[in-house]
Order: structure tokens, then C-alpha cells, then sequence
């Protein structure tokens, strides 16, 4: 299928379906996700779409930024460019590598409404990766798992086979995992000199992006996988983003916030997900959210929604 920059999509010549059309010959997150959902309902098999997929994309399709990936010496320096670069492919997600413990991880984080489609694009996202890695790498690279947040629609087993490992779902991220020395593993196509070249290149395009994300949402989206394990201090995050606790504060008094104001961001927007998108209890969510006691969470989310979480859970479950 091609999508035209006036939005058809054609197949054998034909127009099979249309969106709106493309601005800049870009699709709008809503439009993207529209027509993934499309063609999601027209296959029989979730799981050999997403496979199609994965066996589909190449790094090479991602310009600079695939060479980039390429050519960085080490696994490390290669997920640490998508890391920082990815955003000049698509605004609806963010990659985090987190080095923090054992395993490692490369999670995927959206930056994006709810749409029903997102477990699917997040299934192929991992697929896809895992795939580029194995080519970047060579055939020696294993992974300890792989996690999604939603329930399994499918045979689990299936996807087991496919990446070679286990996989988790109703997991506390979208992530895939690994063991810490991997990233260690040798690019095939290493070639230092090169990949500083490409990355000065990249350095010049982010830096002319507008939309430079808020001080806030980085905070968020860095908050939100470390909730579970309690309430993150302002010390310790402000470490990990290489700012001093006092810039922090002033940074995001700059903004009009407090880091308490960010923390219940990050909070709200954890706990209203795993309410819409778990099968987890009101009490789970709470502890998962750092909250010690149900009805303490309980308050602090209709304060935040207007709504309590029973109310929330069960008005998106009819949406």
C-alpha cells in the first residue's frame, strides 16, 4: 500500500482508504494511529502483522539517523542515538534506556493520548527494534524478556517464539530487557569516526526543532516508570538529567511548577492509564502510583480528575 500526501491510501492501484491530508508530509498522531487501527481490523493475525512489520523496517529507512545507529561502536552508543535523536522521526513516542539495575531496558514512552490502537503500535515498535538490533549486533544478541503494560490479546507462546524470550504483559512498562553487558556488544558496522560525523549532523536538526519538550514533561515521562518503586526525590531526578537540585527548582519555577506540582502529573497520568488499560486493583494502583494507603490515592485522584477511580475506571470502560 502507498499513502499519497493527499491522504489516499492506494492498493493495487485502487484508493482503499483515505485520512486527512499529510502537512509537510507528515501524518498527525491522530491520523496515524486512525489508519494503524484500520489496517489492524482488515488483517486476521495481530501477530504476523506485527511481525510483517518488524521484518519490514530498516534503520536504513531513518536517514542520518539510521547511519547513526549503525555505526556507533557499541549497542550502548547506538540505543543511547535513539535515545536522544528519535524525535526527529515521530513526536508519539519517546525511547528511554535505563541502566539504572539489571536488566536493562529500552522502553517505549508515548507522548500522546489514549487511542486503542497504542498496545498494537507499541507490540510492533518492540518488534521492530528487536529485529534492528539483531542485524546492528549480529546473531549472538539475546534478551532477558520483554514487557508490554496491556493484556495479551493473542497466544502469548507465539510471542515467545517470536522474540526468542519470554514475554510479560500486564508489566509495569513497555520495554524490551537485557543483561547490562550486552550493551557492551560491538556494532558490526562500528566506525567511531563516522558516527561522530552523522551525530554532529543530528546535533544541528534537534536543535532546530520548536517544540523542545518542558522541563515538565521530561520530568514526567522519567517519574512515571519509578513510581512503583516510591515516591522519587527531587535529588536523585535532578542528578539523573544532570542539573543540580537547586536549577531544578529554579528551572521549573520558570515554568510555573513545583516538583511537587510534577510528581502528581506523573502521578494522574500513571494511574488513569493503568485504571483504563490493566485489569489491576484500585489498591495495586495505588502502591504502583506511591501511594501507601487506597484511600489517601483514592482523594488525591478525584482531586486531580474530578472523578474517583472506580467512577474513572468504569465510564472508560464504555467508551
Amino acid at each position: 500500500m502507498t499513502l499519497t500526501d493527499d491522504g489516499a491510501l492506494i492498493s493495487d492501484g485502487a484508493v482503499v482508504h483515505r485520512i486527512r491530508p499529510l502537512e509537510s508530509s507528515r501524518l498527525q498522531d491522530t491520523d496515524f494511529f486512525n489508519l494503524t487501527e484500520w489496517i489492524r481490523n482488515n488483517h486476521n493475525d495481530e501477530i504476523t502483522l506485527m511481525k510483517a512489520y518488524a521484518e519490514l523496517i530498516q534503520t536504513d529507512d531513518l536517514g542520518v539517523l539510521g547511519l547513526a545507529i549503525k555505526t556507533a561502536p557499541t549497542l550502548r552508543t547506538s540505543l543511547q542515538r535513539v535515545e536522544r535523536y528519535y524525535r526527529l522521526v515521530t513526536d508519539t513516542a519517546i525511547y528511554h534506556l535505563d541502566e539504572t539495575g539489571s536488566p536493562a531496558f529500552l522502553a517505549i514512552e508515548g507522548q500522546t493520548a489514549h487511542h486503542p490502537v497504542l498496545a498494537f503500535r507499541n507490540e510492533t515498535a518492540m518488534a521492530g527494534f528487536a529485529v534492528n538490533m539483531k542485524r546492528i549486533v549480529g546473531g549472538e544478541l539475546t534478551f532477558e524478556f520483554v514487557s508490554f503494560r496491556h493484556s495479551c490479546r493473542s497466544h502469548a507462546d507465539r510471542y515467545a517464539e517470536y522474540f526468542g524470550c519470554p514475554v510479560r504483559f500486564d508489566s509495569e512498562r513497555d520495554a524490551i530487557a537485557f543483561d547490562p553487558a550486552v550493551l557492551d556488544l560491538p556494532n558490526r558496522l562500528g566506525d567511531q569516526a563516522v558516527s561522530d560525523f552523522l551525530t554532529a549532523h543530528l546535533e544541528t536538526e534537534i536543535s532546530s526543532l520548536a517544540d523542545t519538550p518542558s522541563l515538565a514533561s521530561t520530568l514526567v515521562r522519567r517519574l512515571t516508570p519509578a513510581l512503583s518503586n516510591g515516591l522519587p526525590q527531587a535529588a536523585k531526578i535532578a542528578r539523573d538529567i544532570g542539573l543540580s537540585e537547586r536549577t531544578l527548582y529554579r528551572r521549573l519555577a520558570d515554568e510555573g511548577l513545583t516538583f511537587r506540582d510534577v510528581l502528581a502529573q506523573a502521578q494522574s497520568a500513571l494511574a488513569q492509564e493503568l485504571l483504563r488499560d490493566s485489569d489491576a486493583s484500585i489498591a495495586e494502583i495505588a502502591f504502583l502510583t506511591g501511594f501507601s494507603e487506597q484511600s489517601t490515592f483514592s482523594r488525591a485522584f478525584k482531586r486531580w480528575v474530578g472523578q474517583a477511580p472506580a467512577q474513572f475506571r468504569q465510564q472508560s470502560s464504555n467508551i
